[in-house]
């Protein structure tokens, strides 16, 4: 056994070559083979210029799909490799990165491992936009947008040079595209796109500023808020929230200290009142927040949609929403990130039509909306329709 291992496991190096980046399909069935041979429910290739590793699931001889991770010298995630039993190539994910280390394009390689089938951009060039005032009424908070699709790009707020207005506070750069590689670096999540299309679809008029939350450092949250209040922002849409009221102490003084604006953040979906176990920045004393939750179209609490007595102010219908998903097709989701966008264009909305109102009248407005929600313990209420612009004068489309 243990010279039939050995074997294996030269073989590997040999075939894999000097770039561990893209292997051998030889190679591969070597790390495997060495893999089961071991038993380890992770086992570590040796000798490669990183840290390669194998993970066969379920662990054992029956085990069905194996993962290969492959790190770069430095350790950080370059190619995802996945196999069927024996050792049957599905496909491999790689990572390419920028000059400062920040991953802008995942590769998709077929079972040959060397043919490149599909590229998904990560940090693609900002398109050209057309020109606008430099400032910005609403500003979209969330992990970004994909500004290449031709259905939103009419929605961005942009300066006189056509250049979108808001930043990338997770990478710190101009580019706030949508991902967030966290969970996992080559299948990253997408969840500002189809947030944002709502807001587009429900305040068409109102050009909106792009934000990437600052995943790595929450603290720069501050200077998030400092970065919109200088493009006169008055609506922030926040589809977000964590456990830690840590994450949020510098979001919070910023916002205290920006009653010009007002925050529209989500209840969050754990099943929670939160007025017994608190998700931030839902649950911060805040008098420039409205929190919102969400509905179905008759009123009923959206499964796992979170309330509070004295701390969701508001619910709207949002289980079944329509959206542009990050690929640009139409999709339906839900839940109170959803009904965020819905308020948040309300309020947009309103202030169109009342340019000269404070957060104050705006907050007011949007609770004179809410009728009552038997058994569902709110601040305010339910709005049934947040489509509805009755309480104010739309404004004039030509002006």
């Amino acid at each position: 056994m243990k010279s039939r291992l050995a074997w294996l496991l030269l073989m590997a190096t040999i075939c894999a070559g000097p770039a561990a980046a893209a292997p051998s399909q030889e190679a591969v069935c070597d790390w495997v083979a060495a893999a089961q041979a071991t038993g380890d429910t992770i086992f570590t290739v040796p000798d490669q210029p990183g840290t390669t590793t194998v993970r066969l699931r379920p662990p054992g001889p029956d085990w069905r799909l194996a993962m290969i991770d492959v790190q770069d010298a430095t350790d950080r995630p370059l190619m995802l490799i996945r196999t069927l039993q024996p050792c049957k190539v599905l496909e491999a994910r790689r990572l390419t990165r920028m000059p400062d280390g920040t991953v802008d394009m995942i590769e998709v390689l077929a079972p040959d491992l060397g043919s490149v089938i599909a590229r998904e951009p990560q940090n693609p060039p900002l398109p050209r936009l057309d020109a606008g005032p430099g400032t910005a009424v609403m500003a979209h908070v969330d992990t970004g947008v994909n500004y290449l699709l031709s259905a939103l790009k009419p929605h961005f707020a942009t300066d006189g040079d056509g250049k979108l207005l808001g930043h990338d506070f997770w990478d710190d750069d101009g580019r706030p595209f949508d991902a967030d590689p966290r969970a996992n670096p080559y299948f990253p999540q997408h969840h500002g796109t189809t947030v944002f299309s709502v807001l587009a679809r429900e305040a068409p008029k109102t050009d909106i500023a792009i934000y990437r939350f600052p995943a790595p450092d929450m603290c720069r949250f501050g200077d998030l808020i400092e970065h919109m209040a200088k493009l006169s922002v008055r609506i922030v849409s926040l589809s977000m929230g964590s456990n830690s009221r840590s994450d949020w102490t510098c979001f919070e003084a910023a916002a205290q200290a920006n009653p010009q604006m007002l925050f529209i953040v989500s209840a969050g979906n754990n099943g929670r009142d939160l007025d017994r176990v608190p998700v931030y920045p839902a649950a911060l004393p805040l008098a420039n927040m409205i929190v919102v939750t969400s509905s179905d179209d008759f009123g009923r609490l959206g499964r796992g949609s979170n309330t509070g007595a004295t701390t969701v102010d508001l619910m709207v219908p949002a289980e079944q929403v329509e959206v542009i998903d990050h690929r640009g097709a139409l999709a339906e989701t839900g839940g109170t990130s959803y009904a965020v966008p819905r308020v948040a264009a309300l309020a947009a909305r309103y202030l169109d039509a009342n340019p000269d109102a404070d957060t104050a009248a705006i907050i007011d407005f949007l609770t004179s909306r809410a009728i009552g929600a038997p058994g569902i313990p709110l601040v305010h209420g339910w709005i049934p329709d947040p489509t509805d612009d009755f309480g104010f004068q739309v404004a004039d489309p030509n002006r």
